[in-house]
């Protein structure tokens, strides 16, 4: 249950992402769901590494969001890298 949890909060966290930064992805509801919860792990690190979230806490949405849009944005950086290439 709780794996159905973290996906349903990836794909929320990823949903909110490209909401903010609008404009055409490769990869549909599974990669923003993967961006959102690597997006959640980014985001609790850094919330961390700032002092905001103690060890062993999680990180909150906001956090989460942040963070989906900083792999959002290396991953456009990325795949249109490799396209352009191509």
């Amino acid at each position: 249950m709780e794996v159905l949890a973290w996906v349903l909060f990836g794909l929320l966290v990823g949903a909110l992402a490209k909401l903010l930064l609008p404009g055409k992805d490769p990869g549909g509801c599974v990669t923003t769901s993967l961006i959102g919860v690597a997006g959640a792990l980014l985001g609790g690190f850094l919330g961390r590494a700032l002092g905001i979230y103690g060890p062993g806490q999680t990180a909150g949405l906001v956090m989460s969001v942040v963070g989906a849009v900083l792999l959002l944005l290396l991953w456009r950086f990325a795949v249109g890298r490799r396209m352009r290439g191509a």
